[in-house]
């Protein structure tokens, strides 16, 4: 038992009939007249493209073609049968290019219709009828998904109860029923598992496809690590020993005059200042999604964009801004860019149909950022696997003397969290120097 927002419980059967009557509206009722043309027929499959180029502009159209060929056959059909209600199933197979659902509700009408004022004997599905609703149930089979197929062969199944007691008028029996059924669901099957196969291909390239993705993204991380690391092995070691001789080499002379004693001052000044800004543009190398290194680095002013493309994407985020907005030192801006953009590709891949937060904080210590994403929502399954998106977040942080922390929220969600911490004199003097 499951107790409901009113406060009542709800069995386990209760639930499975509401979800099964939710299916049912969904697939037959909601929008059936909606208009859902029939889009013209990819011409890159093994046969069509050996095609010369004239033929395969017409060779679009081959779905159309064979769909009016079918209303074709049941208009012969139909005027052999010599009544002109006989015609009547035309329509909804023409209607099957535009309007697929509908379609069939109309298939279906008009084998009422025709059992009732037709004078045929054969109910519930005369003999137009039952060519026209053969048709028309395939095709809106392929145009849709297996579940809608599965609820089409049920409700034709009700059909034929009905059409039992009220609309055999002749007694001889459903005499097409039982054909119509088991054909019908042969039909059915089989456009179903091609659909589910079709799906499991799909899937699997798309799997695929993240898989290589991810071991492409690797690879470069991999390679900007080996240069990070390079560089500073190289460059690092030989400024550090620049600045510790800079600092001992007044100490070896006696009596240094005032003007080389603040020469090796300014020297330890910009090597100290050089080791600072190498461990930042390594941080910059390392970013997964560097490519041109002579274009300006993002910062916290171009977080619109970045969030107005993420809502393009399908992910919902709302930004907060708490404190005094200032100009921070360019390493802080871009690493601060950086995390909240992997956040939200984490969520944009790992929560589907989620709402995501970015919160900032100017303190007087530094910056703070938080961004919390809900749990994944809708028929979209998560990206699988784990990139090194959160490992590249804390190597920036750390690189800043900072803090992070990630981890799941208690409803499921995610949450990221950062505190960079920024020199108030620093910060002074680039404001001064803006």
């Amino acid at each position: 038992m499951t107790e409901t927002d009113t406060g009542k419980t709800r069995s386990p059967e209760v639930r499975l009939a509401a979800g099964a009557f939710s299916s049912l509206r969904q697939d037959l009722f909601h929008e059936a007249f909606a208009y859902r043309p029939l889009a013209p027929m990819r011409t890159d499959g093994p046969i069509t493209r050996r095609l010369p180029e004239r033929i395969r502009l017409y060779a679009v159209w081959t779905p159309h073609a064979l769909i009016v060929a079918s209303a074709l056959l049941v208009l012969v059909i139909g005027f052999a049968n010599g009544a002109l209600p006989s015609v009547l199933p035309v329509f909804p197979v023409l209607l099957t290019l535009a309007r697929p659902v509908g379609a069939w509700w109309l298939a279906l009408g008009a084998s009422g219709l025709l059992s009732i004022f037709g004078g045929y004997g054969d109910s519930p599905w005369p003999p137009s009828a039952f060519a026209g609703y053969l048709v028309v149930i395939t095709v809106v089979a392929i145009r849709t998904r297996p579940r809608t197929a599965a609820w089409m062969w049920v409700v034709s199944v009700v059909y034929v109860l009905f059409a039992s007691v009220f609309l055999d008028r002749y007694g001889y029996g459903s005499a097409t029923a039982g054909p119509m059924l088991f054909v019908s669901a042969l039909v059915l099957l089989a456009v179903s598992m091609r659909q589910v196969r079709q799906e499991a291909k799909q899937e699997v390239a798309a799997q695929q496809s993240v898989t290589a993705v991810e071991r492409d993204r690797r690879t470069l991380l991999e390679e900007r690590t080996t240069i990070a690391r390079e560089l500073h092995d190289v460059v690092a070691h030989h400024m550090s020993v620049v600045a510790i001789q800079a600092e001992a080499a007044p100490y070896r002379v006696d009596n240094p005059p005032p003007e080389l004693e603040q020469a090796f001052v300014t020297i330890r000044e910009n090597a100290v200042a050089a080791l600072t800004e190498l461990r930042r543009v390594l941080g910059v190398v390392r970013a997964e999604d560097y490519q041109a290194p002579d274009a300006p680095q993002p910062t916290l002013a171009d977080l619109d964009g970045l969030l107005g493309n993420v809502r393009d994407a399908g992910l919902t985020v709302e930004k907060t801004i708490t404190g005094a907005v200032r100009e921070l030192p360019q390493g802080v801006e871009l690493s601060a860019y950086r995390i909240v953009q992997e956040a939200l590709s984490n969520a944009l891949r790992h929560a589907p149909g989620s709402t995501a937060t970015v919160e900032i904080a100017y303190v007087l210590g530094g910056l703070g950022l938080r961004i919390v994403n809900t749990p994944p929502r809708g028929l979209v399954k998560p990206s699988p696997g784990a990139g090194h998106g959160i490992t590249g977040m804390r190597e920036r942080v750390t690189m800043l003397d900072g803090e992070m922390t990630a981890d799941l929220t208690e409803d499921g969600g995610y949450e990221v969290a950062a505190f960079i911490p920024v020199a108030v004199e620093r910060t002074r003097k680039d404001g001064e120097a803006a």
